[in-house]
């Protein structure tokens, strides 16, 4: 069934990107890790963090383990999608910040 005359579809798509430094002690492993994948997960966007030129699957807790970040590390966290911008600020606010 087609739509009408007119009849579009709009989805709006960003891209956002931010760089941070990792400050958890346990770096992007362990407790860090599954909260930053869990939070990851509650957005539509597709989330990538890089590190070293590394790029990982910010919703896949193996993958974002494998990029080894540690305390003290520089982390690109980058989303696209409807919710982008939401998405970086959240997952950023983890990796700045210490476990409560």
């Amino acid at each position: 069934m087609e739509l009408g005359c007119g009849a579009q579809r709009s989805v709006r798509s960003l891209m956002v990107e931010r760089e941070a430094t990792v400050v958890p002690e346990e770096g992007l492993h362990a407790r860090p890790a599954a909260r930053f994948v869990g939070t990851a997960k509650q957005f539509v966007s597709d989330i990538v963090v890089i590190k070293d030129g590394k790029e990982a699957n910010a919703k896949s807790p193996l993958k974002l383990m494998t990029l080894g970040a540690k305390k003290g590390d520089r982390v690109v966290i980058r989303a696209e999608g409807e919710d982008a911008e939401e998405a970086v600020e959240a997952l950023v606010e983890i990796v700045t910040s210490e476990e409560p």
